[in-house]
């Protein structure tokens, strides 16, 4: 199996050979994060651990996002709006709003759900199918929307 991590580099090699400096920077910020966690935890991380990583990066983005339009710092917005497709192209293939309906309401199912109470049961199957692939807060919301209907 093809290591997540080479392919990072990779690519980072390709940028920086192709003066692409911008991708050259959220690569290796990418690369700093999982460093991070793999001295923080001392280990090396393989492939799922590295996805969470850059799920991880992503919703920081989207967060931030968030925070700087709010602020009307577009400026700010722009800059962490371009980094999200370069963390997006080492991530799995995005699950479409038809696939992820369909999970939610087979996980229901499966979890037995009834109730909004119930929604951890539900998280903790999609979670790992889905991790990488959705945005997890909008998964949220599409479980609570099917709790409570």
């Amino acid at each position: 199996m093809d290591l997540l991590i080479d392919r990072i580099k990779d690519d980072m090699k390709a940028s920086m050979k192709g003066g692409d400096k911008a991708r050259l920077g959220v690569i290796r910020l990418i690369l700093a994060a999982i460093k991070q966690v793999e001295v923080d935890e001392r280990i090396v991380l393989d492939n799922e651990r590295i996805i969470m990583v850059l799920d991880k990066m992503l919703k920081q983005r989207r967060e931030s996002i968030r925070q700087f339009s709010e602020a009307g710092r577009d400026d700010l917005v722009a800059i962490e709006e371009a980094e999200i497709p370069v963390i997006q192209d080492f991530l799995p293939q995005a699950l479409t709003e038809t696939e992820i309906d369909l999970m939610v309401k087979d996980a229901v199912a499966e979890s037995g759900a009834e109730s909004i109470k119930d929604m951890g049961k539900v998280m903790a199957l999609l979670k790992v199918k889905m991790q990488g692939r959705a945005d997890m807060s909008v998964v949220s919301n599409k479980i609570k929307a099917s709790l409570a209907g």
